[in-house]
């Protein structure tokens, strides 16, 4: 059987896909809001527990067509380890179509172009990049470890390599005060990188990170949905892309939206400025119902 370690996560895209935790925890573990692999110390799995679960899975779920693999950054791992792991997937599984990852900003920085190229041959053809903001002085308050400049030159060594990019952007990062450079500066590097997929959650304090002492000393400053919603306007009305779906379906998210770019963007932008207009008419999610 596969006998996950800790807590799992993945994206919400990745609901009927197998996991695999190739490695556990998250090799960089500093940004200031996550505490998904803080319970965690990073080591690469050895293959021959992997190979135990990919035969479990073989036989009772041979239809298999869509493959994660956990935890935090699993693309950090040499890349000899991950061509012989994504041939063990691709015999076990004749019908799989598709593996992803979660990849982090130092993950992209140790991979080549051609590194990647050869992994997206074997399979590997979707990473998950929290991109979070564009703004510098937003990155350095969350602690990305790198810069919005450094953001752009890893994310599209993954593009340069035909891998499709899937990023997410931290509304509420700025706060009141960066708001509108967060915003902006979040759709430059977007428009730069020009991603497959483009998605928001909302920045939340959680237990065990530094955003919850921030959080518990009253001092961060966590905007209210209305607020958001005119962050999520300014980021939209910005976006220039060539073609990627845009997503605000996270749990996290006051507002549901969904539409592929550039051909809905008047429309998404129109929703926008009238739950603006009229907050009362926008149907905001109840806190009862967000999450992470």
């Amino acid at each position: 059987m596969i006998d996950y370690s800790g807590k799992l996560y993945r994206p919400p895209s990745e609901a009927d896909s197998l996991i695999l935790q190739a490695t556990l925890g998250c090799s960089y573990n500093e940004c200031s809001f996550c505490g998904m692999y803080r319970d965690k110390d990073f080591r690469v799995r050895p293959l021959e527990e992997l190979q135990e679960e990919i035969d479990w899975a073989r036989v009772r779920l041979p239809e298999v067509r869509k493959v994660f693999l956990a935890d935090g950054d699993a693309l950090v791992a040499k890349t000899s380890f991950l061509e012989e792991l994504l041939d063990r997937l691709n015999l076990a599984f004749p019908r799989l179509r598709r593996i992803s990852v979660y990849a982090s900003p130092q993950s992209l920085q140790v991979r080549s172009v051609e590194e990647m190229r050869r992994l997206r041959e074997k399979g590997l053809s979707l990473y998950y990049l929290g991109i979070e903001s564009g703004d510098d002085q937003v990155l350095a308050a969350l602690q990305k470890g790198v810069d919005a400049e450094e953001m752009v030159r890893v994310a599209r060594k993954a593009v340069d390599a035909g891998v499709k990019l899937s990023v997410m952007i931290l509304l509420g990062a700025g706060g009141r005060e960066r708001s509108r450079e967060h915003a902006r500066g979040s759709a430059r590097v977007v428009n730069a990188v020009q991603p497959r997929f483009v998605s928001t959650l909302v920045m939340t304090p959680v237990p065990d990170t530094p955003l919850w002492e921030q959080h518990l000393a009253g001092a961060f400053d966590e905007l209210d949905p209305l607020e958001l919603a005119c962050e999520l306007r300014e980021f939209l009305g910005a976006l220039e892309l060539e073609g990627a779906v845009f997503r605000s379906n996270h749990a996290s998210n006051y507002l549901a939206l969904s539409g592929t770019l550039p051909k809905d963007k008047p429309a998404l932008v129109a929703a926008l400025d009238r739950v603006i207009q009229d907050p009362a008419t926008a149907g905001f999610r109840p806190e009862w119902m967000r999450g992470l």
